[in-house]
């Protein structure tokens, strides 16, 4: 039970930490992100519309792991899938802004792949039986 309330833990923990790629690109806060432009060239910086929207993109992956975390919890049966769906947005979100986001963000994606590898390979099986899931 402990092992399971961590996990949960750990996937809204994750959805919390992307408000930090939704200020960086909504906000002038400060969040340690550098104004290098995306990876597609000079036209994607944080303040333009290509940035903008990729902060919905952000936002869009806190919500979603926030929700896996919340539906683990209340032993929904689509919480993986929810937890999937977020790690895909979450990296969708990174990438394009390597050059550009912070270490924490970059560990963040290196989080967003054990997920995927957790729940979409042969690991399934022996994570849902560690956590007891």
């Amino acid at each position: 039970m402990f092992l399971k309330w961590l996990l949960a833990l750990v996937l809204i923990a994750h959805g919390i930490g992307h408000i930090t790629g939704v200020s960086a690109f909504w906000t002038t806060l400060p969040m340690g992100f550098n104004q290098n432009p995306w990876i597609f060239g000079a036209g994607g910086t944080l303040s333009s519309l290509v940035g903008r929207i990729f902060g919905v993109i952000w936002l869009a992956a806190t919500v979603i792991f926030i929700a896996a975390g919340v539906g683990l919890l209340t032993n929904q049966a689509w919480w993986t899938s929810a937890a999937i769906i977020g790690a895909v947005v979450s990296l969708l979100a990174i990438v394009p802004w390597w050059n550009t986001v912070t270490l924490g963000v970059k560990m963040g994606a290196l989080l967003d792949v054990a997920i995927l590898a957790g729940l979409l390979t042969p690991l399934k099986a022996w994570v849902f039986q560690v956590f007891k899931l």
